[in-house]
Formats: C-alpha cells, structure tokens, sequence
C-alpha cells in the first residue's frame, strides 16, 4: 500500500503502540503534538489519513486538523476522542474539518475499519481529481491544437506572448501563473468566429504595423464598421467561450480585461480598474501594445518611453518589470539559451521553436513564426510533407537543453 498515515499524540507510548499494531499493514508517521504533526505535514507529506488525538496540549485537535484541511484538503482527517469531548467532536464534524470521529477506548478493529475506509475516501478523491485535471489538461490542449491549424500566424504569435507573460509573472512573484500563460494563448481565441477574409485584413494590417482599428487603407485592405465593431468585442467572445469551460473562469476573466487601461478607460466599458484587473490582464495589455509598437518599426527601448509617457494606461509595476526583462535582461538571456539550426522536417523535435515559420510549396502557412513543434504538429506537418511538399530547410530554435 503506498498511502501514508500519519498519526499524532502528546503520549509517546500511544504513538509506539499504534505505530507497532499498523507498521505491519500501512505506512505510518507519528509525530507528538500538532506543531510537529504540521511540520511532518509539510516535510513528509502528502498522507493519505491523519488521525489526531483530540485533547493536546497547545494545539487541540480540532485546531490541528483544521490546520491540516488549509495545508493539504484532500488529506482524510480522523479524531480520537473520549465522550466527555463528544460536543466539540461534533461540531468538527459538522464544520467539514474531520471526517469522522472514534471514541476513546477503541477496539483496534474499529480502528482498522476507519482507517480502511479514510483510504478509500483519499482514493476516490484523488482520483476524481486526476481525471478531472487530464480532462482538462485534455481539452485545453485540443482547443490550443484546432487553433494552431485555423490560425497558424496568430497561434505562432500567443506562444511568443505566452513566453513573455511567464517572464514577467515570474518576474513580479505572481500566484497562478498558469492561469495568465493560458490566457496569453488563449487572448484572441474569439478570432476563430471571424470570417477568413476579415482575419485577413486584419493579419495584413498587423504585420505593417497598422493599427486593425483605424480606418486608414493598408495595401488596399480597410476593414468596414461592422469588422470594427466584432473586432473590438473579441476580448468578450473568447471570454464568453472560455467561461463556459470548467476552471478557466479566471482566464476568461484575464482575456476579457486584456484591453483595459489601468485607470479604468477601455473595453469592456465597466467600473472595473487598476488592481481590480486581473494581474494577467495588466500584463497582456503591456505586452500587447509593445508588440504594436515594434510592428510600427520603434525599438523597445523607444516604445517603453512611449508607454511610460501615457499617463493612466499601464500598471506601473507590470511596466517597470517588462523594461528591465525586455531592455535589460530577456533577449540576451534568450539567445544564450537557445541554439539555432537549419533543417529538415524530420529533424524537428517537440519543443523546437520555429523562427520563420513553416509553408507549403504552394505557399500555405502551416506554422507561424514563434510557434513552438508539438507532438501533433509533427504529425501533420510530416503528413503535409509527404502529400504537397514543404518549403525546406526550416530555420528552428531549440532551447539547449534538449
């Protein structure tokens, strides 16, 4: 049995005595008192049980298996207690900090039956959780897929950005940073609903460094009110198609708010600003208008002293952290961590970096520049290769310690 049991006393004799009887069906720690019992929490974790004693001295047991649930939920919290304790015990119960308590003396076959059926809790747990986060993972990882295939140049561009949101979120300490990576891949999801001559228009204005907004004519291209219009509501479609996704409804928030200014100016046209935006918001928003401003030929130097002179638009905080990883730190740490090659498709690996990207001898994107060589992607770019040829050799960078 590879579950743990962790089982907690003021009295060094009970602890041998349990640790003797069980020592020979499960895996047991004993640890006298809570404040130790927490530490061994943290140190020797995660246990499947943990069974407290209910009177300890400094830290009772409800106290320390309420401690337990905040450090590790899932854990299967049992309570030994004798029936002058019965009322507290209770209470315990019935604030969802124990799962179940056993009354002092108790037989030892009353023991084993709670402790058989605490593991069978944790298990059950466990395993409803792992299959719910492959589910997700699942999910997530066919949506990034179907996206990279619709819109190659965009999908090649939200892993750049993906990149530089993890820089930055690690950059400023920042909790959750999965959520904000997911966010930066997902940012312009709500493009997929868009019909394929306005994405177009709009790809075609971007690489001249063209606002998609305005209404000047690029290279013959202007898009009309109505593509104005959907385009200003794309933060609102990709949140409302990821909301409805289980647990990414703090993503969907972060993509809602990616537009926002910091003093509350901007799309979505709500009381929502500064720090009540989303960190991940705050950060895309700075990400975002720097690579506009690069698209438009500025250095990123001179486009930080753009950004740094528009009074209300960015989080101070977020800014200084781009600056000193952009002008200072990232790209010269970039390319000393990376090596870069010409080559075949067959001698691409998952998690080569494309730099040009990759097109058909008809010239049909496949994958945009930036995008990062999945398992899949192998696949259908080997299977394009042998169906209408590929454009070869492919210019691919690959992190060194591959």
């Amino acid at each position: 049995m590879k579950e743990k049991i962790l089982w907690v006393d003021d009295d060094p004799n009970i602890l041998e005595a349990y640790q003797r009887k069980l020592a020979k069906v499960v895996r047991v720690d004993t640890a006298e008192g809570g404040t130790q019992g927490l530490r061994h929490m943290m140190e020797k974790g995660p246990y499947a049980v943990v069974v407290a004693d209910m009177q300890m001295p400094s830290m009772n047991g409800i106290e320390f298996l309420s401690r337990v649930k905040e450090i590790a939920p899932d854990t299967v919290r049992i309570m030994l207690t004798g029936n002058t304790d019965l009322r507290m015990a209770m209470q315990a119960v019935n604030t969802g900090s124990i799962f179940r308590f056993l009354s002092k003396p108790c037989p030892s076959d009353v023991i084993g039956e709670a402790l058989v059926a605490g593991i069978n809790q944790y298990r059950l747990v466990t395993a409803e959780k792992d299959l719910l986060e492959e589910t997700l993972n699942g999910s997530i990882g066919l949506l990034i897929e179907v996206l990279s295939w619709a819109d190659p140049e965009g999908f090649g561009k939200a892993l750049e950005l993906r990149r530089s949101v993890r820089a930055i979120g690690r950059a400023l300490k920042a909790d959750n940073l999965w959520e904000m990576e997911l966010a930066a891949m997902l940012s312009q999801v709500g493009l997929i609903l868009l019909p394929k001559d306005t994405l177009e228009k709009i790809r075609h204005r971007e690489t001249r460094g063209c606002n998609p907004l305005s209404t000047d004519e690029v290279g013959g291209m202007s898009l009309s009110d109505a593509e104005r219009s959907a385009l200003v509501k794309i933060p609102e479609i990709g949140q409302e198609l990821l909301a409805r996704i289980p647990r990414l409804e703090s993503v969907a928030r972060i993509v809602l708010y990616q537009n926002k200014s910091f003093d509350g100016s901007g799309f979505p046209e709500d009381s929502v600003a500064e720090k009540n935006i989303p960190l991940g918001a705050r950060i895309l928003k700075v990400l975002s208008d720097l690579r506009s401003y690069e698209a438009q030929g500025l250095s990123d130097k001179a486009a930080f002293a753009l950004m740094q002179s528009a009074a209300g638009t960015y989080d101070g905080r977020v800014l200084d952290a781009a600056i000193g990883l952009y002008v200072h730190v990232e790209r010269s740490v970039q390319i000393s961590a990376e090596s870069s090659f010409l080559g075949r498709i067959s001698a691409l690996k998952a998690g080569d970096i494309l730099v040009d990207g990759i097109r058909t001898r008809d010239d049909t994107l496949l994958a945009g520049p930036g995008c990062e060589v999945t398992s899949a992607l192998l696949v259908r770019l080997k299977f394009f290769a042998v169906l209408e040829g590929v454009k070869e050799p492919i210019k691919v960078r690959r992190p060194k310690e591959q």
